[in-house]
């Protein structure tokens, strides 16, 4: 079901202040930025091999990166996995009695199908699917 690491999610309060360690420090090169208004963020893709760092920046204090943020402060918010067909994978979820916080795909940026599976069944990490059409 999962093809790759897609990206590794991480909660930050400014994406230029990241950047300045990311890009200036690390020499990673962002690919881009664009706001996901159905997940009240702002995104800044940064390549790492097959990979991929997404520096998550709240657009809105309701939305959950800034719900995050406010919790448990800046950093790690979610793993993404590739999949080829998101709602097959969530259909063979459902079938295991796993707790989807999605049920159904929602857009992501780049065009991006995604889903996320509830932390609470997957041992405290929020996992993100992520069907791309590249």
């Amino acid at each position: 079901m999962l093809d790759k690491i897609d990206h590794l999610g991480v909660a930050v309060k400014s994406i230029d202040q990241a950047l300045e360690f990311y890009r200036d420090v690390l020499g990673v090169e962002p690919t881009g930025m664009e706001e996901v208004p159905s997940q009240k963020v702002k995104v800044c893709f940064l390549p790492v091999g097959e990979s991929n760092i997404e520096l998550l920046e709240p657009t809105s204090e309701d939305s959950a990166i800034a719900k995050h943020i406010e919790k448990r402060g800046e950093g790690i918010a979610h793993l993404a996995f590739k999949v080829d067909d998101i709602e097959e994978a969530l259909a063979t979820l459902k079938a295991k009695g796993v707790r989807l916080i999605n049920e159904t795909p929602q857009p992501g940026a780049h065009g991006a199908k995604i889903a996320f599976i509830h932390p609470k069944a997957s041992n405290g990490i929020l996992i993100e699917l992520c069907e791309r059409n590249e």
